[in-house]
């Protein structure tokens, strides 16, 4: 159990890594970025012997970074990713101004084309996965939302008047509207009206609270057991909040979901590497090759630019850049160097005599 440790001895110092979390939280960062800043910062104390970033600098940022691109060949997100955590660690935590960094070793960003299944795959993929699972990959591919944006709907984010998914403070914390899938509408009615009453239970057991964004909870002190404030895909056992250290229903884990649709993947023998963000990136595909335009597909998958959408244009089924290749557009005859071609144009061995 982990709790803000400014709550808890407020008079007593706090240790490196507590005085991180407290103002990661201050700042209102996700708990995913506060648990990777702590990680970043513990393998970067670790690497330098355990010294303490006060008696480090640019330079040992440097060398860490280098290290990261070189001995571990990690991805330039990554990388970046670590850098981001290291400037929060001596601007906000630290109080130390860095200025400008060294040059460090840079990780290579290669530029890859999206994994896409088939439609057909797509439907067998979906097959093989049941109940909630299934649920939610049935919006992750329908309505092209990726895995935590779909785990972390509410019951009020879901229109089923008007066929909308309501996607809270998604990447780069933005609102966006996206597609019920009608596919999906009946199903997500039945669930809801189980999932409604799993809460009625945990209310008559004096639970039923859900963690709420920001300070919601400090303002609408009731809103925690309201039933619009549930999570669309409950877990099905109580764990200990994190941040606060209360015993409450969390939203269903991600990992469930990952190693459902491997599983699924394995078992439809669909020959490429599938991951919960394939269906997503076979969503935009196949809308692409449905005839939809590329600023909808943006609206829709929350891109904040049209280009980033532009790379689903080199995986449509027409070819590299979604055009017909000119061998396609001509009416050749059969290869005369085939072994098919020689075997129906090789002479009969004992013709048929003429009566």
């Amino acid at each position: 159990m982990r709790v803000d440790p400014a709550t808890v001895h407020p008079a007593a110092p706090l240790r490196l890594l507590d005085r991180l979390a407290h103002e990661a939280r201050r700042r209102r960062l996700s708990a995913r970025t506060e648990e990777a800043y702590r990680s970043w910062t513990r393998r970067f104390i670790l690497y330098h012997g355990k010294r303490h970033p006060k008696e480090l600098g640019g330079e040992a940022i440097a060398e860490f970074l280098s290290h990261l691109a070189v001995d571990e060949q990690v991805a330039a997100s990554t990388q970046n990713q670590a850098l981001a955590a290291l400037l929060f660690l001596y601007r906000a935590v630290l109080g130390i101004e860095l200025g400008t960094l060294p040059a460090a070793v840079r990780a290579k960003r290669p530029r890859r084309v999206p994994e896409v299944l088939s439609r057909g795959e797509a439907a067998r993929l979906l097959a093989g996965l049941q109940g909630e699972v299934r649920l939610v990959a049935l919006l992750l591919y329908g309505g092209g939302l990726r895995l935590h944006e779909a785990l972390r709907l509410r019951v009020q984010d879901v229109d089923f008047a008007r066929y909308e998914l309501l996607v809270r403070a998604g990447k780069g914390e933005k609102d966006r509207r996206t597609m019920l899938p009608a596919t999906a509408r009946e199903p997500l009615q039945e669930h809801l009206t189980l999932t409604r009453e799993l809460h009625q239970s945990d209310l008559a057991a004096g639970r039923g609270e859900v963690s709420l964004p920001n300070a919601l909870a400090r303002k609408l002190p009731g809103a925690m057991r309201e039933w619009v404030w549930q999570w669309v895909f409950p877990s099905p056992r109580l764990s200990l909040d994190p941040r606060t250290g209360a015993l409450r229903r969390h939203h269903l884990h991600p990992e469930r979901v990952q190693r459902a649709v491997s599983r699924a993947a394995r078992v439809a023998e669909i020959p490429k590497r599938v991951t919960c963000h394939t269906l997503r990136h076979s969503f935009a595909t196949h809308l692409l090759e449905a005839g939809y335009d590329i600023r909808t597909l943006q609206e829709l998958l929350g891109h904040r630019q049209v280009t980033t959408t532009m790379i689903y244009t080199h995986v449509l089924n027409k070819g590299g850049l979604g055009v017909r290749s000119p061998l396609d557009q001509l009416a050749l005859g059969p290869d005369p160097t085939s072994q098919d071609y020689a075997r129906e144009t090789r002479p009969i061995a004992n013709p048929p005599k003429p009566e």
